[in-house]
């Protein structure tokens, strides 16, 4: 009799735990868009403010590889534009002087001119001072060629000096994107060579649950749903959360290798992403359910 008691007993329990543990209608872990920070430039990573679980802001400078050879370029360089610059202030003084010598020319052009209509100046001292004029002309144009040169070469010293500008600045280490550092790949002092990852940072404000369903579920959910996110709290309580559908994939895949029976890796299935607001409870690979049967579609 006692025995009886005892199997009708534990049976009522089971089927009590049944049917207090629902099951989630789609299972899968939580990930987050991991973006790898690299090196722009080659060279000693003299400085380098990263440390994996730091957070970081957005344009905030973090590290710097050194500039010294760029410098150097640089200063060079804008030694040899001054001394340009002065031959250009004297071409400037030597066009200022024919210029004031054309005046005086023209001038005196002037007076012969009338001086010949009026039969008191000769043939002679009209081509004279025309061939004065012109020689001051030609004196003139060769020096502006030869400012031009000069000019162009500034011109191209400007150009070489803002490219070396580019390059310090491609030096700075500076972050691009918001968030949580996960892994750092160097150190300060290290020689590092531009595209050399340095590090890789994720936004952790907002995370994203993967799941996967099958055809059948397919059709009760769409874009925009918002559902019911399940996180383990305790070993017998979950935490909840609001999700969001964004996406869903447009084509059936085998059930990935992470589902532990064989039958049902080879079943067809449909991922699907929700995103869920990090109160920093949720972690990236942490498993989640969802439950669809809760959602509310999003006005």
């Amino acid at each position: 009799m006692k025995k009886i008691i005892l199997i009708a007993l534990t049976t009522f329990m089971i089927a009590s735990c049944e049917l207090n543990n629902e099951k989630s209608d789609a299972y899968g872990n939580f990930e987050a868009t991991e973006i790898m920070a690299s090196a722009q430039a080659s060279g000693q990573l003299i400085a380098f403010e990263v440390d994996e679980g730091k957070s970081l802001e957005n344009n905030q400078l973090v590290g710097l590889i050194d500039t010294t050879l760029f410098s150097i370029k640089k200063e060079q360089i804008i030694a040899k534009k001054k001394s340009i610059s002065t031959q250009t202030d004297n071409i400037l003084a030597q066009i200022e002087t024919f210029e004031e010598q054309k005046k005086t020319v023209l001038i005196n052009k002037e007076r012969i001119e009338k001086l010949f209509k009026d039969g008191a100046a000769t043939q002679k001292q009209v081509d004279d001072i025309e061939g004065q004029l012109s020689v001051i002309n030609k004196q003139i144009k060769a020096i502006n060629t030869q400012n031009a040169s000069v000019l162009s070469e500034v011109l191209a010293m400007n150009k070489q000096i803002d490219e070396l500008n580019y390059y310090i600045e491609k030096c700075k280490v500076i972050n691009s994107n918001k968030g949580v550092v996960l892994t750092k790949f160097a150190e300060a002092s290290e020689i590092v060579a531009q595209g050399m990852p340095l590090y890789s940072i994720a936004d952790l404000e907002e995370l994203t649950l993967k799941v996967y369903i099958d055809a059948l579920q397919l059709s009760e959910i769409k874009l925009g749903d918002k559902v019911e996110v399940l996180v383990d709290k305790t070993k017998d309580e979950n935490k909840k959360y609001d999700g969001i559908i964004y996406w869903i994939s447009p084509q059936a895949e085998f059930t990935p290798k992470i589902i532990q029976t064989k039958n049902e890796r080879v079943s067809l299935v449909y991922a699907v992403k929700i995103k869920v607001k990090n109160d920093g409870y949720l972690k990236i690979g942490m498993p989640g359910e969802v439950n669809f049967s809760n959602k509310k579609v999003s006005e």
